[in-house]
This record gives C-alpha cells, structure tokens and sequence, in this order.
C-alpha cells in the first residue's frame, strides 16, 4: 500500500520544467488528492472486507437454517419415501425447497420430478455411511442451489436443496452500494483534504508573503505568530532569521559609517600634507625649509601606517563569523609567548611579566597571535615607560584557561566597560591616542570563533584588566575521538 501511495504522489507530482503543471498542482491541490487515494484505498479495504464477511455470514446462516432443517426432518418419518412423495409440490415450490431421499444404490426417491435436488459422490457418500453430511453448490437448470445431505437411516441420506437467488441478491446489491458510498466517501475526503490543507497553509501562504515581501522590499519586519503547533514554530524561527538579518545588516551599516568617520581623519590629514608638498614644489612657490619638508614626510609616513593598520583591521573585521582555514592542536604558551616577543620589540621601555603553563588548543595560530598581541599592545599604550604589565595563564578548570593582562594604566571607567570590545568604540581618554578602535573587537571576534569568551575589568595593580577564555585540554590528555 505504501509503495502504491508513492507511485500515486509522483504521479500527481509537476514536472520540473513545467510551469502549467506547477501552478495546476498546489500543495493544497496534492494534499487534496493524496487524501481522497488514502480514502480510496482504505475505502477498498472496507468494502472488500465488508463483502466477504457479510457474504461468508450469509452463506454459514444458510448452511446452518439448511443443516437444522434437514437434521429435523431426518428424525421424523419426512424421510420416508411414502410420506415424501406425499408431500405437496407446490409446498416445495413455495419454499425454494427440493428434497430427495438417496439410498446406498444410488437410486433416489424424490416427492415431485420437477423437485429434484442436485444429486453426486458427495450426497451418496453421506448415504452409505462414509460421511456424517455434506455441504456444496449445486445447479438445476442452470439455476444456483445450496445443497445439505444428511444421513437418514441405515443405507440412505436426505439431501435438501435451496435455490440461492435471495443470496446472489443481496450480495450484487451489496456490491454494487458498497463502490458508491466509497466512491462518496473519497469524494468528501477529498473535499475535507483540501479543506484541512487551506486552514493548515494559511501560516504557510503568510510565511511566503514575509519571503517575498523582504525579497522584494528589503522589509524585515517580523511576522505575526499564533498558535503553538510546528508552523508557528516555523515562524518563530523564521522570525529569529529576519531577526539575525537585520541585525547583521545594521552592523554592517555602522561597520561602514564608523568606517568612513574613521579614513576620513587620517585621509584629510594626509591630503593636506601631500597638497603643501606639492604646492613647494611650484616654481613660483617659496621653498619649504628642510627641517619642516622632513616633518611633512615624517607625518606622511605615519598616516600610511595608519591607513594600512586600519585598513588591515577592517579586512579582519569583514572575515567576521567565518570559518577557521587552519586548524590544529597548538600549544597556547608558545603563541603568547611569540605575541610578546613582538610586543617588546614594539614596546621596549615597558616591563612583561609573563606566566604561562603548557595548554594544547585546537585552532588557528595565526588568528590567536593576532588577538593575543592586541591585548598586549593595548596594555602597552596604556602603560606610562618603565611600567610592569602582567601577563598569566590560568587553567579553569579540565578544559578551559583564561589569558590574563593587567596593564599600569588608569584603568577603564564603569561607563565603558560593557562596550570596551565593541567596534570604533573608544572612550573618551582615547580619543587623542592613535589608533582606531577595532583591536580588541578583533580580539573578541578571533575568541568567539575559537569557541572562547572575553571580560574586561579593574585589576588589583589599580590598571585595567583584560581576560580571554579558551577552550583546550593538558596536553597530557588525549581527546576523545
């Protein structure tokens, strides 16, 4: 059956690259039609059913009104062929009846010559004693008959006939008002197929209006939700969808305002000074001294440096929920330790204090240096020269360690802490420090993918203090596979 409802949906089911058959073919339409083939066949199963135990009822009913009759008029002196033939015909006629005494020799003694009732091995058996009684269907003149014989003595057998016209009736009428009413049924359960379908897609048609709607309009407005079944459920995550959609669209908005507030400092900056170098150069223009033209070209420099870091941040920035390219289990001191090497060079009047313990981390070394030398260059800027910064490794617990760094500078205000790794965003001490804001949001963006955390706070040196969490394992531990 299973296999015939699936050849039934695909055969309702439009072609590809037909556009008639789609727009013929709903879902409603298919749930319509796949539910009037389940009543279809389920229908056939009934009413196949229905007959043959109804036409198995009438037969047993009739075997046994036949039998009982037959077995009580045996017993009385019925059975004797003086009495038999001196029933009247018309009595058997009226009763469908044919009724005939056989003997041992095959001869039978019948009440009227018109009556006699189908007579073979089976009845004359019965008669010489190799059967209690027989059961079959007989024909006289090409009339169907049910035929009983019983035994009625030594050496015979009274055999009963009954004509099986009322039978026959019954069952071609049960036959022929069974396919109609299922034929009804599969209609209504069509009807009630489409019905169902249109009142249960009525979610469905709002959540493909909302797809189209931002299709077409760009409008991410959530849709509406009632209910609790599976298709509010749809909707709600569809709403989460629209929800995350807006949220990555307005922060890319701001990724690229802030971003063009940001080049457009420096970029002014170093127009300007491009502009004085090239007015120097005009014939009639006076020469610029040369202490001020190597001052220009000193700032030039810097503002290329500049340009290049922040144009380097926001590349980083745009790979933001990407996927790792490189990962392999890493050892976590070794990393801190090159970022710091690096950061000494850059930073040389400022004191490290560096504590680290064996930590194995799956990852990409390359994103986890980077996150790991911003934390430790933004202490650095902090930091007054010949100051200490503290940098520690501590283990969690089994599968987690935090990377440490308390700077000695004045620390990060109440107000600015919950946005301190957000993008562009700087406080207002750091607005006239060089830098743009985006260092420790690439910190936080490499943690996130690493599957980490970061937290910023007071450390007890009175400076402030930034941690990240990683996941990892001792590298005594083999993980699981």
């Amino acid at each position: 059956m299973i296999a015939f409802l699936q050849r039934a949906v695909r055969a309702v089911r439009p072609s590809p690259g037909r556009e008639s058959d789609r727009e013929r073919f709903t879902l409603r339409a298919r749930i319509g039609v796949l539910a009037a083939l389940v009543a279809a066949v389920m229908v056939l199963l009934v009413s196949t059913a229905a007959f043959l135990v109804v036409r198995k009822n009438l037969n047993d009913s009739l075997n046994e009104n036949l039998y009982a009759r037959a077995t009580a008029a045996a017993q009385t002196e019925l059975a004797s062929p003086q009495l038999l033939t001196a029933v009247p015909p018309a009595v058997l006629g009226a009763a469908d009846l044919h009724i005939a005494v056989l003997y041992a020799s095959g001869i039978a003694s019948v009440a009227d010559e018109t009556s006699v009732p189908p007579l073979g091995e089976e009845e004359l058996a019965v008669a010489r004693g190799q059967a209690e009684d027989s059961f079959r269907d007989g024909y006289v003149d090409k009339q169907p008959y049910r035929v009983v014989a019983v035994q009625a003595g030594q050496g015979r057998a009274l055999v009963i006939a009954q004509k099986l016209d009322s039978l026959y009736t019954v069952m071609t009428r049960l036959g022929t008002a069974l396919p109609v009413v299922g034929l009804g049924g599969v209609v209504l359960a069509g009807l009630a197929g489409v019905a169902v379908a249109r009142t249960g897609l009525r979610p469905v048609q709002r959540l493909t209006a909302a797809t189209e709607r931002v299709a077409t309009t760009g409008d991410l407005r959530p849709i509406p939700i009632s209910g609790s079944d599976e298709l509010a459920r749809l909707t709600y995550s569809f709403n989460a969808m629209l929800g995350a959609l807006a949220a990555s669209r307005e922060q890319q908005r701001r990724l690229v305002a802030d971003a063009g507030h940001e080049l457009r400092t420096p970029l002014t900056s170093l127009r300007t000074n491009l502009e004085l170098l090239a007015a120097a150069d005009q014939p009639d223009a006076p020469s610029l001294p040369p202490q001020d033209r190597a001052e220009l070209l000193v700032d030039v420099r810097a503002q290329v440096e500049e340009l290049s870091h922040l144009v380097g941040d926001l590349v980083e920035l745009a790979r933001d929920d990407a996927p790792m390219i490189t990962t392999e289990a890493l050892d976590l001191g070794e990393i801190v330790e090159r970022a710091l090497s690096r950061v000494r060079r850059r930073a040389p009047g400022i004191d490290f204090d560096l504590t680290t313990v064996r930590w194995t981390i799956d990852g990409d070394a390359n994103a986890l240096e980077r996150a790991v030398l911003n934390l430790l260059d933004n202490a650095a800027k902090w930091s007054p020269p010949g100051a200490r910064v503290r940098v520690t490794m501590v283990p969690v617990d089994d599968t987690s360690i935090a990377i440490e760094v308390a700077d000695a500078g004045p620390g990060i205000a109440d107000a600015d802490l919950p946005h301190v790794f957000d993008r562009f965003y700087r406080s207002e001490e750091s607005r006239t420090m060089p830098g743009s804001g985006l260092g420790l949001s690439i910190v936080a963006q490499a943690v996130a993918r690493h599957g980490g955390s970061v937290t910023a706070g007071r450390a007890p040196e009175g400076g402030a203090l930034l941690a990240l969490r990683l996941p990892g394992r001792h590298p005594e531990t083999v993980p699981s596979p």
